[in-house]
């Protein structure tokens, strides 16, 4: 498919990043417009998340404030607090009898071993980027939530490549948009979509090895890698964002679809070691029913899937 150039996510969806760059960490926000609900497809083995029971299917809320992406791993889940204060002091939650509760589920990579593991995102750094939250095209590569990230951990971390936020985003053919934001921290090697690679660790001679050759070749479990497959210490985010109507269910269907992505893009992706997790929020009225509901879901997500692996993609290309 062809993506739009430059990539912009549909209207009234905001973008923010927070950076400490000399800590090689941050976080990064998106602010959803009035309206929206969201779904989720949790596929690795080490997640690290907040709130994503609420976009849950089954959960009762319908409504998604904001979403939060963060470095610091557990400790960076912090960073929600301040968004939900941002959102909270202008009225934007989910309406109680006892006042507006804003719902923002957030995920985290881990990127302690990347500059100073000490400094972690926390209320402020969510609260800076929801300041610094803007409509348009976002800033990528080693900014917010992907200021200390890296690919193709195969060989540790020391052999592994930059990465950082990516961005994609395209249409279909009925006029709706489709986004999608990424944080590129995985074991895994990434890849084209014509098979070269953009990130695999290097051998002992310089040469690119794949990271999925070096498992298969194994005799036992990698106990020398410094945050690499020995360790839980990766983890590819995504959240489409779409202004077609696809209701709490359908946003849910999305994602899930929308992961094919990153198996696409990465290889060997959703491993123990990775908390690989999609997310995707869009607007919960309107959603249309039976076969035009699923005709939709279908739709969205193929193209959702196709922006994910782009998105995945930039984030390497950006971090250059």
């Amino acid at each position: 498919m062809r993506f739009d150039d430059p990539p912009r996510p549909p209207q009234g969806f905001e973008i923010g990043h927070w950076s400490d760059h000399r800590a090689e960490t941050g976080c990064t926000v998106i602010l959803a417009p009035a309206g929206s609900c969201g779904g989720v497809d949790v596929r690795g083995g080490g997640p690290g998340s907040r709130e994503t029971e609420i976009v849950s299917p089954l959960a009762n809320a319908e409504v998604v404030n904001g979403l939060v992406f963060s470095g610091g791993s557990a400790f960076g889940l912090a960073a929600a607090d301040g968004v939900v204060r941002w959102l909270a002091e202008r009225g934007r939650g989910y309406e109680t009898p006892g006042g507006v509760v804003p719902l923002v589920p957030a995920a985290v990579v881990y990127d302690l071993l990347a500059g100073e593991g000490a400094v972690r995102p926390g209320p402020e750094a969510g609260y800076g980027a929801c300041e610094a939250a803007r409509p348009g095209t976002p800033d990528r590569g080693r900014i917010g939530a992907g200021s200390g990230t890296a690919a193709a951990k195969g060989l540790g971390r020391e052999r592994a490549v930059p990465a950082g936020v990516g961005f994609a985003a395209g249409s279909v053919g009925s006029g709706w948009l489709v986004a999608a934001l990424a944080v590129v921290n995985p074991s895994g090697d990434v890849f084209e979509a014509d098979g070269r690679a953009l990130a695999v660790p290097r051998g002992e001679d310089g040469a690119g090895v794949r990271t999925a050759d070096l498992i298969a070749a194994a005799t036992e479990p990698p106990r020398y890698h410094r945050g690499g497959l020995d360790q839980g210490s990766n983890t590819t985010l995504v959240c489409i964002l779409t202004d077609a109507p696809l209701g709490k269910l359908g946003a849910a269907k999305v994602a899930r679809m929308a992961s094919a992505g990153i198996a696409r893009a990465v290889d060997p992706a959703f491993t123990p070691v990775d908390g690989d997790i999609c997310f995707c929020l869009a607007p919960s009225a309107g959603a249309p029913v039976g076969k035009a509901a699923g005709w939709m879901v279908m739709q969205i997500g193929a193209v959702a899937a196709a922006c994910c692996a782009e998105a995945i993609r930039d984030g390497v290309r950006a971090a250059r």
